[in-house]
């Protein structure tokens, strides 16, 4: 089975218990992005891993009666949705508790639907989630030179004739490093979402 098949297929094999992988890779993309849209939110670090791990637990018990129709949205928005109400329920619990995270603001916030602001917020942290998830699959398939003139030049932010420089290689080669390392995670997460954009509807 090649990588695409493999990535058609997950939300699919995540309904099989016996599938151990599927579900590891399942966490290992959506853990990090449900997390930190938690603490975006204003939800403490400790609250915001317990509403994350809630929010899985209630993804793996609904995906057996999932089913995919394109006219309702995409599985991406589904999350969002059963993350959302997790996190309102944590917050109404913490309210009632006197805790600190359930102050009456962010109760009402999480009790109206997203506006294009959280929408935004949402998007956001999930390209970043995508970019650092997919940079983790691939890195391994390029040489330690190629992939610190990228990671310093893109992520780290330096510039290109300094880090030439430190790696004892051209500027032109750092722009080649750049393009193919880019190239090859764009391609990472356009195989990702080939499966988990597709429209989810929960019955």
């Amino acid at each position: 089975m090649n990588p695409f098949d493999t990535r058609a297929t997950l939300l699919v094999r995540i309904r099989d218990p016996q599938d151990q992988a599927a579900w590891v890779e399942f966490v290992d993309l959506y853990m990090p992005l449900l997390h930190s849209y938690a603490i975006k939110m204003g939800f403490q670090d400790a609250d915001a891993a317990d509403a994350a791990q809630e929010t899985l637990l209630r993804v793996s018990k609904a995906i057996p009666s999932m089913q995919y129709q394109s006219d309702k949205g995409s599985f991406r928005g589904w999350l969002l949705t059963i993350l959302r109400n997790t996190l309102r329920l944590h917050a109404s619990r913490a309210k009632h508790h006197a805790r600190g995270t359930g102050d009456t603001g962010m109760l009402e916030l999480l009790r109206e639907q997203p506006d294009r602001q959280q929408l935004d917020l949402w998007e956001r942290e999930y390209q970043l989630r995508m970019f650092h998830w997919a940079a983790k699959r691939i890195q391994s398939s390029f040489q330690q030179t190629t992939w610190k003139a990228f990671w310093e030049t893109t992520v780290d932010g330096k510039s290109i004739p300094s880090v030439a420089q430190e790696l004892g290689i051209s500027t032109g080669a750092v722009y080649i490093a750049r393009s193919r390392v880019l190239a090859s995670i764009r391609q990472e997460i356009e195989l990702a979402e080939s499966w988990h954009d597709q429209p989810a509807e929960h019955r």
